[in-house]
């Protein structure tokens, strides 16, 4: 028998025992996860429909919320676990007021050719003239997560390709699947969901996109992993586990992708299917109809996008004070993880 395949099934053995020992004591452990029901979630969507949370003696659960600045307080008291989404300006604040939350890994980045953000624009005012260049969505209604989320550092630098201050649009707050709704109606102009939010809205004649996130931010870490600080203190076993359930099915799904980055094979119609099942958008076609953000099969960070988005929320005065990046992030998690699991090999 080839050494890898020892390693596999001494891996698959481990995991067997673990689960079969929490559930033999009836000790699944509970870990409630705040998800924005973006495509992203893909990696704990598949970690939950394969079984490998539950395989690590975890019982997760998914709470949506409209944006991770929302989930802030529930991980600070320990009402959630885990969250995931945009690293905002509110996150860090808390922060710095003694809040203990952590960055621990990566959730989804936006890059060339593989990002989850476009400056989309309701088609009304495209078509009747209203905005015919990026300078004239000055005046404009800009539907957001929340103020200071990771949108909010795009749209600044959009702002800025365009000779415009944040003062020149109106910022209204309101979740991603509500955003495509919301152009619908006229009630907001301008937006910047992920996909398949983006996707919805242009197949449908809402809006029309001008502008990608990633011609004004090219490398962008526009979601992360949180921890809330008691989850990490007090089950610090739990959440390596939970790391290590998530990173296997971050990995599963890039293993689904082609070199495109579009779904593909038999993995591929597997992971649209569990899309379809978990995500708030429920026909599969809608899955397969954009390129998904890329997320990183090691789960790393992208520091310097970290630290850029913290110095346009200092730009903004929406930070009280410094932030210290180095002391909001945590790796420890995720280095027992890749230590567990080894470097990523792209299954054929």
């Amino acid at each position: 028998m080839h050494r890898r395949q020892v390693l596999a099934l001494g891996a698959a053995a481990a995991a067997a025992s673990i689960a079969g020992s929490a559930r033999a004591q009836g000790k699944m452990i509970p870990i409630k996860v705040g998800v924005p029901n973006a495509a992203t979630d893909v990696g704990y969507f598949v970690a939950h429909a394969k079984g490998w949370f539950k395989e690590e003696g975890l019982d997760v659960s998914f709470i949506p919320f409209p944006s991770a600045a929302r989930m802030i307080t529930p991980l600070a008291t320990g009402e959630l676990q885990v969250g995931a989404g945009g690293p905002s300006a509110g996150l860090y604040n808390a922060i710095n007021r003694g809040m203990d939350i952590r960055i621990v890994a990566d959730k989804s980045k936006n890059v060339v050719n593989r990002g989850s953000q476009k400056l989309l624009v309701r088609k009304a005012l495209i078509d009747s003239g209203r905005v015919k260049q990026l300078s004239d969505i000055k005046g404009l209604r800009f539907g957001n997560g929340a103020p200071g989320s990771s949108a909010s550092s795009v749209i600044y630098k959009v702002l800025q390709r365009a000779g415009l201050q944040i003062t020149d649009i109106d910022e209204v707050s309101m979740g991603f699947p509500e955003q495509v709704q919301a152009l619908a109606s006229g009630s907001i102009d301008i937006a910047m969901p992920p996909d398949p939010a983006t996707t919805i809205a242009i197949e449908r004649g809402i809006a029309v996109s001008i502008l990608n996130g990633w011609d004004v931010y090219p490398v962008h870490q526009v979601a992360v992993t949180l921890y809330g600080g008691r989850f990490a203190t007090e089950n610090p076993d739990a959440a390596r586990r939970f790391m290590r359930a998530f990173l296997k099915g971050v990995r599963y799904h890039n293993d689904a992708l082609n070199e495109k980055g579009e779904f593909s094979g038999a993995k591929g119609d597997e992971v649209v299917k569990i899309l379809t099942e978990y995500g708030p958008w429920k026909d599969p076609k809608v899955y397969r109809s954009f390129i998904l953000a890329f997320c990183d099969p090691e789960g790393e960070l992208h520091m310097e996008s970290l630290q850029e988005d913290i110095e346009i929320f200092q730009r903004l005065k929406l930070l009280e004070k410094p932030v210290d990046i180095r002391k909001v992030v945590d790796r420890t998690f995720l280095d027992w993880a890749l230590k567990e699991l080894g470097p990523y090999k792209k299954a054929g």
